[in-house]
């Protein structure tokens, strides 16, 4: 009865080792491919053109690319947990250690707006299903900004993908942003910021991320198992947003507080979200207030 029961855990063993062997191979697969992008040329503003940099600036902040690259744009580690993997943010300024190092407009173009990196291979954590609708003025701004950044020597050590994460990706409940942006749309003029609904949404996909296409929340997919679940931002009158004022949004945004005092998770981006300003707050207020009512996780 033992040989039989030692060959049976050998047995699973062999499976296991199998499965996980697979499960490797094949998101590798995925993750070192190669994807052909044919990156839209745009123009820069001129590098003494203030406004434009300012632009880039807040455009920066509130697309939250200093929230994964850091205040100083130098790369910062993102996630670090043995399930999900090391996820550090790359060093997007000229120092040592440098990933954009030689960039041409057309690497930006096409890490940002479609998610792959100058050699063709799919960037892992890049969000750019959030950019991709950004339209060429704003592109432009941001990536003339992101070129004034200081120097700062910071090594971008190699991302390590977990067991959790890569399974996850075989599963389709992590994508890549490479492989369901259309590569082919073209870039579209910004909603005027006079029609608060197009223009609100047109800032919202910054939220997609966390909250969900639909926006109301639940598990984030691919996030550490000890994060907590993004909120619904529908109007759902028990789970989302139905009894909250337009104050109550950007007191809320602003202060990383709820209307009931409760701080918000620590994993709520309030530096990044709490620089909108005001117009740009009530149009994100007027779009999430347009949203037919969601339950709670219903992504």
């Amino acid at each position: 009865m033992m040989r039989w029961l030692v060959r049976g855990l050998g047995g699973l063993l062999l499976l296991a080792l199998v499965l996980a062997a697979g499960v490797f191979f094949e998101s590798q697969r995925r993750l070192g491919r190669t994807i052909e992008v044919s990156a839209a040329e745009i123009e820069l503003p001129d590098a003494d053109d203030t406004d434009a940099l300012e632009r880039g600036e807040h455009l920066a902040v509130i697309r939250g690319c200093a929230g994964c690259h850091g205040a100083d744009y130098g790369g910062e580690t993102v996630v670090d947990d043995p399930a999900v993997g090391f996820l550090h943010a790359p060093n997007l300024t000229a120092g040592a250690g440098s990933v954009v190092d030689g960039y041409e407009t057309e690497d930006w173009v096409r890490a940002i707006r479609h998610g792959v990196a100058r050699d063709g291979r799919p960037l892992i954590m890049m969000p750019s299903e959030e950019y991709t609708v950004m339209d060429e003025t704003d592109l432009g701004a941001m990536i003339a900004y992101l070129g004034t950044m200081p120097e700062v020597d910071r090594a971008s050590p190699e991302l390590r993908v977990g067991p959790m994460a890569r399974v996850l990706l075989l599963k389709g409940d992590i994508q890549l942003a490479a492989d369901h942006i259309d590569h082919v749309r073209p870039i579209k003029r910004a909603p005027s910021p006079n029609d608060l609904v197009a223009y609100g949404e047109y800032l919202a996909t910054t939220c997609t991320g966390c909250h969900g296409p639909e926006f109301s929340g639940g598990k984030i997919p691919g996030a550490p198992p000890d994060w907590p679940e993004s909120a619904n931002l529908t109007p759902h009158e028990e789970t989302g947003l139905g009894g909250w004022s337009e104050s109550d949004f950007v007191t809320t945004l602003r202060t990383g507080r709820r209307p009931d005092g409760r701080a918000l998770s620590e994993v709520m981006p309030v530096a990044q979200f709490g620089q909108f300003k005001a117009g740009e707050m009530r149009a994100l207020w007027s779009y999430l207030q347009s949203l037919p009512p969601k339950e709670a996780g219903n992504r």
